[in-house]
């Protein structure tokens, strides 16, 4: 660990809110390339995880003197060990990525493929792309760092990456995708399939059209957005809502299904979290409108209340609690109804009353869905996430 950070890791406060985790790497930079060498020094200014990926970026220092910026990415290849082996292949020492620069308006775009290299130190594939590889005047760089240097390298330059990576902390953002290397090693076979993790088939919602559950508004992917912004503050009524018809509903199946049966969903967080997939969004429900009850598999949701009043749903069995029996009746406090459970079927479900401060919590393999039985809006806040 950085010694600075030392204190704070041992410090009595960091015990409570734990703000310092050892061994995380995001505080210490030992096993970057350059630093096979002692004359290397990095300071690492951002690190950002996406999915499978982390990227730094930085300033190296060669015998205590400023010696150039780097960006490096780092993929710990999960996903695309899978896609791979489903085509009786198995990845090699080298991989390939595909990276885009963005600046934070998107005034330029500049996008590369580059290869990467295994690395035993992490356990991951890594690549360090600096502005420039020269020595400075009257200096040198050390064998065992120019020994990694160049195309193809370890430690490379990419030529229409080095004036942005020269203004390293006005770039605020960059796209990456990964794939297999082209040539099947150690046998040298070219391999004219290679498979890709580019974030599959993962979107996100923009309103572009104010027709309900309209296809325009999702937008497809298909790549890891890396965003170096440090912080947001944000009004969610700034936010523009996309709307939805009968969602989560089967129409021909649910009885809730009506041709006026619209919500509004606002995105206000998508893209920017570092997870595979994390949305943060605010729904509304106006009275007498259903969300449909359906089924997570492989994510997990928060619902939090913040106005109205309605009937929430789960599935019966989800949480144990819903079977308590009412002190005064002895009979169940929570009524269990039959649902209709988007893409299932019908399946008994627990009716929850529900009004602002309620929580609704689901993991994988648990339903939910929500009713507005009020005369005002239904809204609240929910957290949906990829969970592996």
């Amino acid at each position: 660990m950085e010694p600075k950070f030392e204190d704070i890791f041992t410090s009595p406060e960091n015990s409570v809110f734990q703000v310092v985790f050892f061994p995380d790497r995001i505080y210490h930079a030992q096993y970057l390339n350059a630093t096979r060498s002692s004359r290397y020094r990095y300071n690492v200014q951002e690190v950002r995880t996406k999915g499978d990926a982390n990227v730094l970026k930085g300033e190296v220092y060669l015998d205590g003197r400023y010696l150039t910026n780097f960006l490096r990415v780092e993929y710990h290849p999960a996903r695309l060990t899978e896609v791979t082996r489903l085509k009786n292949r198995f990845l090699g020492h080298k991989i390939n990525t595909f990276i885009k620069l963005l600046s934070g308006d998107s005034n330029f775009t500049q996008e590369a493929n580059v290869t990467m290299h295994y690395c035993d130190w992490i356990g991951a594939y890594q690549v360090e792309i600096w502005e420039s590889l020269e020595a400075p005047n009257g200096s040198r760089h050390d064998f065992k760092v120019i020994s990694q240097m160049g195309k193809e390298m370890p430690i490379t330059r990419v030529s229409q990456f080095s004036p942005h990576i020269r203004d390293i902390k006005h770039l605020q953002k960059l796209q990456l995708a990964f794939s297999e290397y082209q040539i099947d090693l150690p046998f040298g076979n070219a391999i004219d399939d290679p498979q890709w993790d580019n974030n599959f088939f993962r979107s996100h919602q923009e309103p572009r059209t104010n027709e309900p559950s309209s296809q325009q508004n999702t937008i497809k992917d298909w790549n890891y957005e890396v965003n170096f912004q440090r912080g947001w503050f944000m009004n969610s009524h700034d936010v523009q809502p996309v709307r939805y018809l009968n969602a989560m509903m089967e129409v021909e199946k649910n009885e809730d299904a009506r041709p006026d049966n619209i919500i509004e969903m606002r995105w206000i967080l998508q893209r920017e979290f570092g997870g595979k997939v994390a949305y943060f969004h605010e729904v509304n429900i106006p009275p007498g409108k259903v969300e449909g009850t359906h089924h997570h598999i492989g994510s997990e949701e928060l619902y939090y209340i913040v106005e109205g009043e309605g009937i929430g749903y789960m599935a019966v069995g989800d949480d144990p609690c819903l079977e308590a029996l009412d002190p005064v009746t002895n009979k169940p406090k929570y009524p269990t109804v039959e649902r209709e459970i988007f893409g299932i079927g019908r399946k008994a479900c627990k009716e929850l009353p529900i009004g602002p401060g309620n929580v609704i919590y689901t993991k994988s393999g648990g339903f939910h869905g929500i009713r507005n039985t009020g005369d005002k809006p239904l809204k609240f806040v929910a957290f949906l996430y990829h969970c592996n």
